[in-house]
């Protein structure tokens, strides 16, 4: 494939300067390929060679040094999009269209195109800072969606440089892997490039929930599959696809790389939740607003415990349990995954660690989603920051007591516990998802941003979507930008679709998440669960009556039972479910029934539907055969909705879902009574 160095900024500004066999030569003396008159300039500078496949640009001891993409290099392997800084001069390492061909003479100047409307030479240059799922399904969209009309460099410091490839790091380099297991819509994945499809969901690789609701199309059911898994196939992927999208084991800098973003055409904001990205151009998006998920004028934030578990409950079983109460949500596939444990402040208060070697606490786990795993000697150790899980290293601690309460709920035995981590969520309004960062100049191609993923919609984890509300900002950017790009600056007009549809994706997931946030009392006041959470435990622990909270929890059971039980076949008979019951405590039993059972009512309903905005949607394809339960006509056109998808980005907030193993994990949604 042939490839140029073309002028990008100063006086060679658009010039061409194909590579070949060659070095091709950068420098002040007027036998270099491509002379630069710049006194920052050296005499011999940097020089292009030929290693193998590969272009690698090396600097030649130069006064001024030579930068790549904003950073100084001693060497460095291009790739398509590179921008190259020698002596003030700025280039570009780009892909030549074979099919182009210019005549160039002092009377005729004849351009053929590829691609029509696209003026020669130009290719749209994004920059994605974080490399996460939404990161990563951008990156192989816009190369399935525009071919060689586009050049990507992405970010993520969670990725190692491993020979040729960038691979992502391990526990031991200091990033802990997300095991959660995630509900993909089929509403998403199917707008996803079939070789993605195909490589997600190899035989072995998910499950099934069945039946299909509002969020399932052409007769495909949601999938579940572990975030790791996800991150590790679509990696993979990416980095098949050297030619067009480069990729840079570092954390973005929006500082750093300022020049860089400056000459691109777009930065697609993919970090998470605590996005410095984002925060970094807050005066061109706005200031979130915290008031509208807030009472009395405190904002709500939910903290949840994790505790990654392996249970022997039947499927049928974890989902009645967990539907029933507000306090737990069991999140696995086949079994294993993780018991997710709502906070009361108090309890979040004691999410801490401690070093032991220096006698100090450290809140790691509490403001860092740290991940402590399970050593020989039963203790939860944080290999970041040295500390071990402290409540369960305290006899008398009243958290570790509880958590073991949820465990025996779940029949989870203390020997299938094998690590604990910590999720934080402070969820906002956003004004816009859409800004021009810097306006084009004679220069500058004009750069606009979009805050996708969690950076977006940092979405409660509890009723989930966070996955699914990444994938869908992804797919609609996409979209426009592919039906946009003309080789010329972009204009706020050409997203006004794109805006839209992140502001339906917001109202949606986040009116749902607020409602599993909150509650109405029999008085119609609102109060946030964890607070009814802390009211049961006082009550539990005053002496409630324990009968009748038996009573109360198991009339909960018949009727969720009742609505699920023709569409999830082995559901618990009562026998069985007081059982469960008659090992927990009191105060927990109490706690169980105070925090109320899931609103399905609220919590469901219509699903954003992007396509509404695109025209080119994806052909009537017959629902392929699979080992798999049929889903039953009747049950076609109704979804009971449970906790659903897990959050997009990074460790900094994650968002679980509930996912029982097998083909019939079910997701309550709401039912017309």
């Amino acid at each position: 494939m042939p490839y140029a160095i073309v002028g990008h900024e100063g006086p060679l500004a658009g010039q061409r300067f194909p590579i070949g066999d060659e070095p091709m030569t950068f420098g002040r003396r007027g036998d270099n390929n491509v002379v630069i008159t710049s006194e920052r300039a050296s005499r011999f500078h940097a020089e292009v060679r030929r290693e193998g496949d590969d272009h690698v640009l090396h600097d030649r001891q130069s006064r001024n040094g030579t930068f790549v993409n904003g950073r100084k290099i001693a060497s460095h392997v291009l790739r398509p999009g590179d921008t190259i800084a020698v002596g003030g001069e700025t280039f570009r390492f780009e892909v030549v269209d074979e099919l182009e061909t210019v005549v160039d003479t002092s009377e005729l100047q004849t351009v053929v195109r590829r691609i029509p409307g696209v003026e020669s030479g130009q290719v749209l240059h994004v920059t994605i800072s974080g490399g996460g799922p939404a990161g990563l399904s951008l990156a192989l969209l816009l190369e399935h969606l525009m071919g060689h009309r586009v050049s990507i460099t992405m970010y993520d410091g969670r990725w190692a440089r491993d020979g040729s490839r960038v691979v992502w790091r391990n526990a031991a380099q200091g990033n802990n892997r997300r095991q959660q297991v995630v509900t993909v819509q089929s509403r998403q994945y199917l707008n996803l490039p079939e070789e993605v499809q195909a490589r997600l969901f190899t035989p072995g690789s998910y499950t099934e929930m069945w039946p299909a609701g509002p969020d399932s199309i052409r007769g495909y059911s949601p999938r579940n599959i572990r975030i790791a898994y996800i991150e590790d196939t679509l990696l993979d992927m990416v980095n098949e696809k050297p030619d067009r999208i480069h990729l840079v084991p570092e954390n973005f800098d929006p500082v750093e790389y300022h020049d860089a973003v400056a000459q691109d055409h777009v930065l697609a904001i993919c970090e998470g939740g605590r996005s410095r990205t984002r925060e970094h151009f807050t005066d061109k998006f706005g200031t979130a607003d915290k008031s509208i998920y807030s009472l009395d004028g405190h904002h709500v934030q939910d903290i949840v415990l994790g505790i990654r578990v392996k249970s022997d409950l039947s499927d049928p079983m974890t989902v009645l349990l967990t539907v029933a109460q507000n306090r737990f949500l069991l999140n696995s596939l086949r079994g294993e995954g993780f018991l997710n444990m709502r906070l009361t402040d108090e309890e979040a208060r004691e999410v801490i660690g401690i070093d032991p070697v220096r006698q100090v606490f450290e809140e790691c786990i509490a403001s860092n989603p740290c991940l402590m795993e399970r050593t020989e000697d039963g203790n939860f150790h944080c290999s970041t920051h040295r500390t071990l899980f402290l409540p369960a290293l305290i006899r008398g601690s009243a958290l570790w007591r509880r958590v073991q309460e949820g465990l025996t709920f779940f029949g989870v035995t203390e020997d299938n516990v094998s690590a604990v981590t910590g999720f934080r969520l402070d969820m906002v309004q956003r004004p816009r998802f859409t800004a021009r960062l810097f306006s084009p100049t004679s220069v500058n191609p004009g750069t606009y941003g979009f805050l996708l993923g969690d950076a977006a919609n940092a979405i409660h984890f509890w009723p989930g979507r966070g996955l699914n509300s990444g994938l869908a900002s992804v797919i609609s950017l996409a979209r426009s930008l592919n039906r946009n790009w003309r080789g010329r600056p972009f204009r706020d007009a050409d997203f006004v679709r794109h805006e839209a549809a992140m502001s339906m994706l917001q109202y949606r997931h986040k009116s749902r998440a607020w409602n599993a946030m909150v509650a109405a009392d029999e008085h119609g006041v609102t109060q946030a669960i964890k607070d009814k959470i802390a009211q049961g435990i006082d009550e539990g622990r005053a002496g409630s009556d324990r009968n009748a909270d038996t009573d109360a929890l198991m009339e909960r059971f018949r009727q969720i039972r009742a609505r699920l039980a023709p569409r999830v076949s082995g559901m618990p008979d009562d026998a069985t479910l007081i059982e469960q019951l008659r090992a927990l405590k009191d105060e927990t039993v109490r706690s169980l029934v105070v925090s109320g059972a899931w609103d399905t009512l609220t919590v469901g309903g219509e699903e954003v539907d992007i396509d509404i905005f695109d025209s080119p949607v994806p052909p009537e394809t017959p629902r392929p055969d699979t080992a798999l339960s049929p889903v039953p006509p009747e049950t076609s056109r109704r979804e009971d909705t449970l906790p659903g998808s897990s959050g997009e980005e990074a460790r900094d907030r994650t968002e679980v879902i509930f996912g029982g193993s097998g083909t019939q994990r079910t997701r309550e949604r709401s039912e017309t009574e």
